[in-house]
């Protein structure tokens, strides 16, 4: 048998570790730095990794920990981020996107834009690296006039912590499921007990940073891309929250630019300042093009 380690003791009672009133303070202050609206069936969830934060920095009552929580001391909002963000993905995922990105949406751009300009994609949230990772491969392996264009990738999200394992590259099985063996092989090397590194080349392709998509202060400094990959997050936002990253989303694209998200996600419902466009591999939604003055 494997010693499984000392058992760690709640601080209190699980049905008693914040009392209604609590949770709301709790929620009203997690949604005003994210946009994300953590409900009460998500309660269980929130209260496990505020006990996993109040158990770290040794807070004896809720009411200790949110005072800390609200002058960040140490860093402590982030952390709470960090813990509160769901970052489950692989590579490869939701790929017919990326067929339409190399059949459709950058030819299309590449038909409007002035030559020689640069082609910027955008991965927002990145997570731990695999979508951004996924976009590079997929255009060295599918798109043949890759060699033709200065393509930039950059990459986002509001969790530190994912950040920095997606700059690591370091990857398991389960991110790698959807890869042949012939394309892990071709980018990856060995790092370990089932865990793979992807190639230096490729990891000093995408430029890594923090981003939270519903404040246009950290949105607007990244310029205007192309194509942005945005996809199952705006699911964990109320409406107006979506609203706020809608907007900003569309900010963040030069006319003509195309947003990419999740399959159970809809522009449509969210903004009228996109046009949908209904490719035979994808629906993705569009900035309109502006007119041209002069």
């Amino acid at each position: 048998m494997i010693a499984s380690g000392p058992k760690r003791r709640p601080l209190v009672a699980e049905s008693e570790l914040l009392d209604a009133e609590e949770y709301r303070r709790l929620c009203d202050y997690l949604y005003r730095r994210t946009g994300m609206a953590f409900t009460e069936a998500r309660r269980y969830f929130v209260e496990r990794r505020v006990e996993d934060r109040m158990i770290a920095t040794g807070s004896s009552s809720f009411a200790s920990y949110f005072a800390r929580l609200r002058v960040n001391m140490e860093g402590e909002v982030e952390k709470l981020i960090n813990a509160a963000t769901v970052n489950e993905t692989y590579f490869y995922r939701e790929d017919h996107q990326f067929t339409c990105l190399t059949s459709n949406m950058l030819q299309e751009r590449l038909r409007v834009k002035p030559p020689g300009e640069v082609l910027r994609i955008w991965s927002v949230p990145c997570s731990t690296g695999e979508e951004p990772y996924s976009i590079a491969i997929w255009l060295l392996e599918n798109w043949p006039e890759v060699d033709a264009h200065d393509v930039e990738i950059v990459a986002s999200d509001i969790d530190t912590n994912v950040l920095n394992a997606a700059r690591s590259g370091i990857f398991g099985k389960r991110a790698l499921m959807r890869l042949s063996a012939g394309l892990t092989g071709k980018y990856f090397t060995r790092a370990g007990p089932e865990h793979w590194q992807i190639l230096d080349e490729l990891r000093q392709s995408v430029r890594f940073t923090a981003a939270n998509i519903v404040a246009q202060t950290e949105t607007r400094p990244h310029g205007l891309f192309d194509v942005i990959f945005c996809r199952n997050l705006l699911i964990y936002f109320d409406d107006t929250s979506r609203r706020i990253a809608a907007e900003n989303l569309y900010e963040s694209l030069a006319p003509g630019g195309y947003v990419c998200l999740g399959h159970a996600e809809s522009m449509s419902r969210i903004s009228p300042l996109f046009e949908v466009c209904r490719f035979a591999d994808a629906i993705v939604y569009r900035r309109p093009l502006e007119a041209k003055h002069g």
